[in-house]
């Protein structure tokens, strides 16, 4: 974890959310991965030396890719970069394709099977759209082509170029742009469709929001993980946290079990966490259930949730 250095913010954070994980059957060292490759190379190779036998963490991904070629141990990074899959690797973040999944058949079951994605420029905006693309694919649904804008001017009628408006709109980055396109599509008959991004933001008292669709973890077990991570920490934690935290409990699992090595990552029956269900696959990839929440005036329900 980045204990020191320019994220050593975020490192404290998960440290919290680490230390109230755990239990028998495990033993955990959290050592500083830095802010370098180099940094997290020689925090991973000590910590191999000392007898760890997987390493959870760290979460950027050129210090994923040098740990990767430095150890031999499986190696489950708190990234959402899947491209970073593969020799060791086991991606934990939750990816653009984890959150399209979820939204998309939430979206396919209720009759909204032609969805536009609508993202600023950037890389995780590209990603995004093209995950979008593969799961309507596989869901038997259409995903138009992706409208690029780096403001919501101009977006009306780019949505209506190549005919009618879709049944719904696709909005999963949540920067900046995200309150101006959503304030652009209020009103126009679409449903708001949003990424597991939408859950760090404060969404009550939001007209444009309202009865929005979003990707989410599991509400029921993550908000008793925050209210508890709240009381240690004074603060809500977010999803990284979350993941920290079930970082922990995957280890003290596969500890119990004998089983610290990737035969037991990859197990088909997969793990329960406080996002949610997820299954490790021999790729690296991690397959995750999610829920689905509709935005309520000053309040969320669930209206549905995918499995492993």
């Amino acid at each position: 974890m980045p204990l020191s250095g320019q994220s050593a913010d975020l490192g404290q954070r998960l440290r919290s959310a680490a230390t109230l994980g755990g239990g028998p059957g495990i033993g955990i060292e959290i050592v500083d991965s830095g802010s370098t490759p180099q940094s997290a190379v020689a925090a991973a190779t000590a910590a191999v030396a000392a007898g760890a036998e997987i390493l959870v963490g760290p979460v950027f991904s050129a210090q994923v890719e040098a740990i990767s070629a430095s150890v031999r141990v499986p190696v489950v990074t708190l990234s959402n970069n899947a491209a970073l899959a593969g020799r060791r690797t086991f991606v934990f973040g939750v990816t653009p394709a984890q959150s399209a999944q979820a939204i998309l058949s939430i979206a396919a079951q209720r009759g909204l099977g032609d969805v536009v994605t609508v993202v600023p420029p950037g890389a995780f905006g590209a990603q995004s759209a093209q995950a979008a693309e593969r799961v309507g694919a596989a869901l038997g649904i259409r995903v138009r082509p992706s409208v690029v804008r780096s403001n919501a001017q101009g977006l009306m009628a780019a949505l209506q170029a190549n005919g009618p408006l879709p049944k719904a709109v696709y909005l999963p980055v949540a920067d900046a742009t995200l309150p101006d396109f959503a304030e652009a599509l209020q009103g126009q008959g679409v449903q708001l469709l949003g990424s597991t991004q939408w859950s760090a933001l404060d969404l009550s008292g939001r007209r444009a929001f309202r009865e929005a669709w979003f990707a989410a973890p599991d509400p029921l077990r993550f908000a008793a993980f925050d209210e508890a991570f709240r009381q240690a920490s004074g603060t809500s934690g977010g999803i990284i946290t979350g993941l920290a935290f079930d970082g922990v409990d995957l280890l003290r699992i596969l500890g119990q079990a004998g089983k610290l090595n990737a035969a037991g990552l990859t197990r088909p029956e997969g793990f329960t966490g406080v996002i949610g269900p997820y299954r490790f696959l021999r790729s690296g990839l991690c397959e995750r259930g999610l829920g689905v929440l509709k935005v309520g005036a000053g309040e969320f329900s669930l209206i549905g949730s995918t499995s492993v």
